[in-house]
């Protein structure tokens, strides 16, 4: 097999190219090149090794978004060890779950989480005996040995040559959203890496060195990494990192203001958000594309966000275990309300509820078949049985397509009504809803009657100084929707539950009491 390392495809790539120069990194005001990557990357590397870390061992980032984080990352896949990013804002009860799935012995963690991290962090992943923050202060919970990123993984470079690894091996692990249950550990090669900026990001995006990519998504997910490292570094661009979690509107008008951006990458609610927000006109002039994922984007979102700031939004679907998008929109020819068509590299099939492929037309179950799927579910064999069939994966979507091979969603599959004996879509009602510029965020689940009959109920957040009118909205919908498709209920609520990537936690809104 020929040895591939995504490291050395990323950064070491980059500076033989004579690259070394060009800037990687913006973060906070400061300034890396490529050339300066590189030495933090060997650096994390060899700190690694001098701590133990073998090849194929797994490496806990419990980091926020900051050049820690790309070098603690691309350092241990420099090592041929796996990085396990895990979302920093957890609980560390939560992020022992993980930690001890993976049967981690190496932590490394931002110093603005380890007081609240470590203690359960420690408690709850017996495997642990090793945590690396990134600035002084942090306390040892016990038996964990504490180091000081400057000391273990900052004092030289020695010992840092790249492991030989080849295209298929282990490369990193993600976590699965947890949304529905406990989290899975999504298995990742090196490969993925190149084949999601050699795909999607060149394809769609047409990214160039001279790019500068900014994603309020964060690095731990899936869509995050690719936007803020793989992506930029694949053809030498610069990645625009934001620590602050969660970022506000006006944080993140600062940011696009004072860096200028040319690739803007979201989520839906963020989206929300900005649009909810008073930011001038002119606050994305410097951004030629902007990107969603995450969630389906309301094609209302769409439509207002070009009409206000002049940009258009390229909404699409990936996932955590395909490594990043696989449908997308294209610029100029985005259709509002859609994810788009297939990505190349990408076959997409829908089917029915005993598995028999669909002709276009048709609503039903989406699978999708591409060589950056993920290879599996750690120690997971029944989950990975269900998702992975054969060259095939089950997202758990439920999606229409169109006669010219457009794709929209409907919801998850486990989030469809059947009302009256016919389906309902959650996010068609939810897009109806969102028409109403008072309306700034929306849910749509189903709830039970008395007489055990399942009816359509919408939550609904208010747009800052605006009041929910449930009259007219009723009326809305009558006017927009058929008789079983309008929700019973209108609920206000001042914010619905979300994710730390920005999805609303439904299954929150099913366990309210009802009133």
């Amino acid at each position: 097999m020929d040895l591939f390392n995504a490291s050395e495809y990323l950064v070491d790539r980059q500076v033989a190219a004579g690259n070394g120069d060009r800037v990687a990194i913006r973060c906070r005001g400061e300034s890396i090149t490529y050339a300066g990557l590189l030495q933090r990357v060997e650096m994390a590397a060899s700190g690694l090794r001098r701590l133990g870390v073998r090849p194929e061992e797994r490496v806990v980032l419990v980091l926020l978004d900051g050049p820690e984080f790309v070098a603690a990352f691309l350092g241990a896949m420099r090592i041929g060890a796996v990085p396990l990013p895990l979302n920093p804002l957890l609980p560390g009860a939560d992020l022992a779950l993980s930690a001890a799935d993976a049967r981690a012995r190496i932590a490394i963690v931002s110093a603005e989480r380890a007081a609240t991290a470590l203690p359960g962090l420690a408690g709850g992943a017996p495997e642990l005996t090793d945590v690396v923050a990134t600035g002084a202060g942090a306390e040892s919970p016990g038996r964990v040995r504490i180091h000081r990123w400057d000391d273990a993984l900052a004092a030289g470079a020695a010992d840092s040559a790249p492991y030989a690894t080849w295209a298929d091996s282990p490369g990193f692990w993600l976590c699965t959203s947890g949304t529905t249950g406990r989290p899975k550990l999504a298995m990742h090669r090196h490969a993925d890496i190149r084949l999601t900026a050699e795909g999607y990001a060149r394809e769609v995006l047409t990214i160039v060195p001279e790019d500068r990519c900014y994603s309020v998504a964060p690095m731990f997910h899936a869509y995050g990494l690719g936007n803020s490292m793989v992506f930029p570094f694949s053809v030498g661009a610069t990645a625009i990192l934001e620590p602050t979690r969660p970022p506000t509107p006006a944080l993140v008008a600062s940011v696009v203001t004072a860096e200028e951006p040319t690739l803007f990458f979201s989520v839906p609610t963020a989206y929300g958000a900005l649009l909810a927000a008073e930011l001038p006109a002119g606050t994305f002039r410097s951004v030629r594309q902007a990107v969603s994922a995450g969630e389906s984007l309301p094609g209302e979102f769409f439509t207002r966000f070009h009409e206000r700031f002049g940009v258009e939004i390229l909404d699409g679907i990936g996932s955590t275990e395909l490594t990043h998008i696989f449908i997308s929109n294209r610029n100029g020819a985005a259709r509002p309300g859609t994810s788009g068509t297939p990505v190349g590299g990408y076959r997409v099939q829908l089917q029915d509820d005993g598995g028999h492929v669909l002709p276009p037309g048709s609503t039903g179950h989406l699978f999708v078949s591409g060589d950056t799927a993920a290879t599996g579910y750690w120690c997971r064999a029944d989950a990975s049985r269900q998702t992975f069939r054969g060259e095939w994966l089950r997202t758990g979507d439920m999606y229409a397509s169109s006669d010219d091979g457009f794709y929209s969603y409907l919801g998850r599959s486990d989030d469809m009504l059947k009302v009256g004996g016919e389906w309902v879509s959650p996010a068609e009602v939810e897009g109806v809803l969102l028409e109403d510029p008072a309306v700034v965020e929306v849910a749509v689940i189903g709830e039970a009657t008395a007489e055990g009959l399942m009816q359509p109920v919408a939550y609904v957040v208010a747009a800052e100084g605006q009041a929910i009118d449930e009259a007219s909205l009723v009326a809305h919908c009558k006017a927009r929707l058929a008789g079983y498709k309008r929700p019973r209920r209108i609920v206000v609520l001042p914010e619905l539950p979300k994710t730390a990537t920005g999805k609303i936690q439904r299954a929150q809104l099913r366990e309210r009491p009802r009133g």
